[in-house]
């Protein structure tokens, strides 16, 4: 049951491949949008990129595994069709940047099935360091900041690679919801939202519990 559940999405791709567009414009797309809010570009990730691991940690944490699609989730979202439980699974980093890009207004399912296309072609032509930027670039932080270096900069007056570990959590935080996580409105949610980005980085390995408590625990530095 669970193999004819993934394989129905995926001929659903496979048959409406061909009429879904190229994303070999995806860059000049990103810049498009950037240009059109006046942020500033990223034209390389940070180092350290700290913002880049929590969002995977938390957005995506199979991202270096999958091929811009999560079989896992697909299976989920099968599972969801036919119980009418609502968990249609989480979308991978390339889902979100084709839906942003290319599908920002359309939460129907054509779209859907589409992003998923699309999500395939760009973990096909472009590296995942490639996609992870692009997306980092485009992603809307709140207050009118697009992208990463204006959030930097927007909310802590420094460069992303210059966030520390509790910067760059709370940033992370804010991709799933800015209007309800916004630090300068209301702290305590983003704090909260903070807090579940710290766990999920101690649970895939890259922070230690300790190291996450002095991350939480630490100064912000909001402006």
């Amino acid at each position: 049951m669970l193999a004819v559940l993934a394989f129905v999405p995926i001929l659903g791709v496979a048959v409406l491949w061909p009429l879904t567009p190229s994303v070999a414009g995806a860059e000049e797309l990103v810049r498009e949008r950037l240009a059109a809010h006046r942020a500033p570009e990223l034209a390389a990730l940070p180092r350290p990129d700290r913002v880049g691991q929590a969002l995977i940690a938390t957005e995506d944490s199979r991202f270096f595994r999958t091929p811009g699609i999560d079989p896992i989730s697909v299976v989920r979202a099968g599972v969801a069709a036919l119980t009418g439980s609502g968990d249609t699974g989480a979308a991978t980093l390339e889902q979100q940047l084709a839906k942003n890009l290319y599908f920002p207004q359309d939460d129907g399912l054509v779209s859907k099935v589409q992003e998923a296309e699309l999500a395939l072609k760009l973990d096909a032509v472009y590296s995942k360091n490639d996609v992870l930027r692009m997306y980092l670039a485009d992603v809307y932080f709140g207050h009118g900041l697009y992208g990463l270096p204006a959030a930097a900069h927007g909310y802590f007056g420094v460069a992303p690679a210059q966030l520390s570990w509790s910067q760059a959590t709370l940033v992370a935080g804010l991709v799933q919801a800015p209007s309800a996580y916004d630090p300068l409105r209301y702290l305590s949610a983003g704090q909260q939202r903070q807090r579940h980005v710290l766990d999920r980085l101690v649970a895939i390995h890259v922070l230690s519990a300790a190291q996450a408590d002095a991350a939480y625990a630490a100064p912000l530095g909001l402006r």
